[in-house]
């Protein structure tokens, strides 16, 4: 009886690891599977004009929504990144236990909702009742409030990280919370902190719908006008481009899927180079 429990166990283990390594693999292979088609397609439509000229319909390059992208991620960080940082800070260091967890609590929340309601909300609030029309301040804000709580995030657990005793010495020196945190406690958690931001940064590169109610979209590099003016991005043409039944719009949203595709990679190298920075790898080698 007893040997039987053990086989029926060490067979369901098996089946159940099975489906496991199954599923990863499905998964592995349909992100490989969109990673080396968008680099396959991309790399043959990408031209290096594209990069100084602007969309012309279906077709042309991809300056407009380049510059649109990096001013809408700009305005985001802009807000996101002192708002993010302060309130880590706050809940870290200030905020009590109940306090600091309706805090956590409400930017899980934040970082769960669907980024299309983030974008209605946006159209309904910024676009409409404020009459700031599809523009750049209304797309960046809607990018704020999908980065702010991963920031946030961020912050706090780097700090947290960071051990108590030197908050401590801090204090026995004489310093208050807040020197002790401006002088001392910050610079170790600083490689987390830096993360966090360009993490939020890879994340608002690839938001596409809370820019479609907010931002619009716009063939003309933007002149740096905030409200009632629409801005262009590169995920629209991603979006919209693909669709459509000319093989010079499908090569444009290949061309900027993969300019994005290089972004983002690019960011992820410059997060892992700073977290094994601050781990203390890269000092323990020196």
């Amino acid at each position: 009886m007893i040997q039987a429990r053990r086989t029926r166990r060490k067979v369901s283990g098996y089946i159940g690891w099975g489906f496991a390594w199954l599923a990863g693999a499905l998964v592995v292979f349909a992100l490989f599977d969109l990673i080396a088609s968008v680099v396959w397609h991309g790399v043959r439509a990408f031209r290096w004009s594209m990069l100084v000229q602007p969309t012309q319909g279906v077709a042309g390059g991809l300056e407009n929504a380049i510059l649109g992208t990096f001013e809408l991620v700009l305005i985001a960080i802009v807000f996101a990144a002192p708002l993010g940082i302060l309130g880590g800070v706050y809940t870290s260091e200030f905020a009590g236990t109940r306090t600091a967890g309706i805090v956590r609590f409400l930017a899980e929340v934040l970082s769960g909702v669907p980024s299309i309601v983030i974008g209605y909300f946006g159209y309904l609030l910024m676009v409409l009742h404020w009459h700031w029309g599809f523009s750049a301040l209304a797309g960046g804000i809607a990018l704020t409030i999908m980065m702010l709580p991963y920031i946030l995030r961020t912050t706090e657990t780097s700090l947290r990280q960071v051990p108590y005793a030197q908050r401590e010495a801090a204090w026995a020196l004489g310093m208050t919370r807040f020197q002790a945190i401006s002088r001392t406690i910050w610079r170790p958690a600083a490689g987390g902190i830096a993360t966090g931001i360009l993490l939020a940064v890879a994340i608002g590169l690839g938001e596409t719908a809370p820019l479609l109610y907010t931002a619009g979209w716009s063939t003309h590099n933007p002149t740096g006008q905030l409200t009632n003016q629409q801005v262009p991005y590169l995920t629209y043409i991603v979006w919209d481009y693909l669709d459509q039944p000319y093989e010079a719009a499908r090569n444009l949203a290949y061309a900027a899927a993969f300019v994005l595709l290089v972004v983002i990679l690019v960011i992820q190298l410059g997060v892992r180079a700073l977290v094994w920075k601050s781990s203390g790898f890269g000092r323990h080698n020196n």
